[in-house]
C-alpha cells in the first residue's frame, strides 16, 4: 500500500513507525489486516500487508440524518455515529438549520479518525449538506425514518410497531427544532415513526446519541 503525504506523516512523524514496525490496516471492505512498514519517508511510504487478523464487519443498514450545528457539536455527532454503527451520515438543512455549509472532507476525516480509534473496519460515508425537502423527495422505498419529534411521547413501543424494513433512517432536527411545515410534511409521509426522546428537550449532539442508542439496542447489532 503506497501512503499519501498525509498519511506518512501521521505514521512517521507522528507516530514514529519506522521500516520493520507492524500496524493494523482496513480499508472498508476487507477487514483487518497485520501490515509492515517496507519504506519510510517524509512525503510518502509503502506498506506491505502481511496476513488478516479480523473479518470485515459491517455495521446494520442504518442512516443518521442531522441538521449541522456549531463545529465542535456537529464533529462530535459525526464522531460518535461512526463509532454507534452508521452506515451513512447525511447533513441536512431545515429551516431552522444555523449553519448553511459544511466542510465534507473534514467531517469525513473524523468518521476515518472515528473508525480507527474504536477499532472498526468500516467508515460511514460523510454525504454533502442537502435540503431536507430534497433528501425526503428523494427519499429510497423500503427505507424507514425515525423522526425525532419533540412534542411527542413514548419511543420503544413506536419502534416495535414500526412496519418491516429494508434500512432505516434517524432524522435529528437543528437547535430550534422543525418547523410546522416540516412536521406537517414528516407525519404525512408513510416511510416516517414519529418518536420521543423523553420528557426532557436534548441538545441536537445528544439526540443522535440517545436514538441511536436506543435504535441499536431495539432493532440493531447491539
Amino acid at each position: 500500500m503506497l501512503l499519501s503525504r498525509d498519511q506518512a506523516h501521521y505514521l512517521f512523524g507522528v507516530m514514529r513507525l519506522g521500516v520493520g514496525d507492524s500496524l493494523a490496516l482496513f480499508n472498508g471492505s476487507d477487514g483487518e489486516w497485520r501490515a509492515q512498514v517496507a519504506a519510510a519517508g517524509r512525503r510518502d511510504g509503502l506498506l506491505k500487508a502481511q496476513e488478516r487478523t479480523r473479518p470485515q464487519q459491517d455495521p446494520p443498514d442504518l442512516w443518521l440524518l442531522f441538521a449541522p450545528i456549531k463545529k465542535a457539536r456537529t464533529d462530535f455527532v459525526v464522531e460518535k455515529a461512526a463509532e454507534m454503527g452508521a452506515a451513512r451520515i447525511l447533513p441536512v438543512q431545515t429551516a431552522f438549520t444555523n449553519s448553511e455549509r459544511i466542510r465534507r472532507d473534514r467531517l469525513q476525516a473524523h468518521a476515518i479518525e472515528a473508525a480507527e480509534q474504536c477499532g472498526g473496519t468500516f467508515v460511514p460515508e460523510v454525504a454533502e449538506l442537502r435540503k431536507l425537502d430534497a433528501v425526503l423527495a428523494d427519499w429510497p422505498a423500503g427505507r424507514q425514518l425515525i423522526f425525532c419529534d419533540e412534542t411527542t411521547v413514548g419511543a420503544r413501543q413506536t419502534l416495535r410497531d414500526a412496519p418491516s424494513a429494508q434500512g432505516w433512517a434517524i432524522l435529528i432536527g437543528p437547535e430550534g427544532g422543525f418547523s410546522a411545515t416540516e412536521r406537517d410534511r414528516l407525519l404525512a409521509l408513510p416511510f416516517v415513526s414519529r418518536i420521543s426522546l423523553g420528557p426532557r428537550i436534548l441538545r441536537a449532539d445528544t439526540a443522535a446519541v440517545a436514538a441511536m442508542t436506543l435504535w441499536q439496542s431495539l432493532l440493531g447489532d447491539w
